[in-house]
C-alpha cells in the first residue's frame, strides 16, 4: 500500500488540493443564498440540490489528478500547467459571483471563460490520452453548467 501512495504521490496531493480548493470555494454561498437561488426561476432541467456536491467531489477528484500528471515533468508541461491554473480560477470564482454576489450575467461570463480555458486546455493536451480522457466529464458538465446558468440568466 505504501509503494502504491508513493508512486500516485503528486496524484494525490494534487487531487486533495483541488477537493480542498473547491470547497472552499462552495463555502462562501451563504445559507440566506439558498434562499435566494430557491426563489429564482429555472428550467425544467435544474438538476437536484443534492447532485451538485458528489459530481463536484469527483470532479475535483479528476482535475487534481490531472494536476498530479502534469507536475510529474513541471518543466515540459509548464504551459499546460498555466492553462489549467487560469481554468480553475475561473471555476474557482463562478460559486461566489453567482451565489454570494448574487451576479448571473457575471457568473455567465465567467463561466463562458472557464468553458473557453477548458477546450483550449483539452485540445492543447490532446497528445495525452489519459488527460483528455480525465477532464472531458468537466468539460461535459460545465458545457451543462454554462446552458444552465445562461437559462436561468433569461428566466430572471
Amino acid at each position: 500500500m505504501k509503494a502504491k501512495i508513493k508512486k500516485y504521490l503528486p496524484e494525490i496531493i494534487g487531487s486533495a488540493s483541488c477537493l480542498t480548493l473547491g470547497m472552499l470555494s462552495g463555502l462562501s454561498v451563504k445559507p440566506s443564498d439558498s434562499l435566494w437561488y430557491a426563489s429564482l426561476a429555472k428550467p425544467f432541467f435544474n438538476p437536484p440540490g443534492w447532485i451538485f456536491g458528489p459530481v463536484w467531489t469527483i470532479l475535483y477528484l479528476m482535475m487534481g489528478w490531472v494536476v498530479g500528471m502534469l507536475m510529474r515533468d513541471k518543466i515540459k508541461n509548464k504551459e499546460l500547467i498555466l492553462m489549467f491554473i487560469i481554468q480553475f480560477i475561473f471555476n474557482l470564482m463562478w460559486s461566489p459571483i453567482f451565489f454570494y454576489f448574487q451576479n448571473i450575467g457575471l457568473a455567465f461570463f465567467d463561466i463562458c471563460l472557464l468553458w473557453i480555458s477548458i477546450s483550449i486546455f483539452i485540445f492543447a493536451s490532446r497528445n495525452q490520452q489519459k488527460i483528455v480522457i480525465l477532464m472531458s466529464p468537466y468539460f461535459l458538465w460545465v458545457s451543462f453548467a454554462l446552458v444552465l446558468n445562461l437559462s436561468i440568466s433569461l428566466m430572471n
